[in-house]
């Protein structure tokens, strides 16, 4: 998804992961996910910048949507929208 249609997103779920090193956002992705209904969308605020190279994979991995990343002020905001 484009920037523009990433800010137009609602996400069902906000998770704050800015304090984790990685593993740990990641953890919580998979901690969460299971707290939105298929096809909403869960977003994931990241301070490790790690974080938005492995979360595309791991949602191709267990066949979630990876939409994108948005920069934020000293983090990074991911979106992934439940597939199943």
């Amino acid at each position: 998804m484009s920037p523009e249609e990433l800010e137009n997103v609602v996400a069902a779920e906000t998770v704050d992961a800015r304090a984790m090193a990685c593993p740990g956002p990641l953890l919580e992705a998979k901690k969460s996910i299971g707290k939105v209904k298929v096809e909403e969308v869960l977003e994931l605020w990241v301070g490790d910048s790690n974080t938005k190279n492995d979360m595309p994979r791991w949602c191709a991995k267990v066949g979630h949507e990876y939409l994108g990343e948005l920069q934020a002020d000293g983090y990074e905001r991911l979106f992934i929208r439940r597939k199943k």
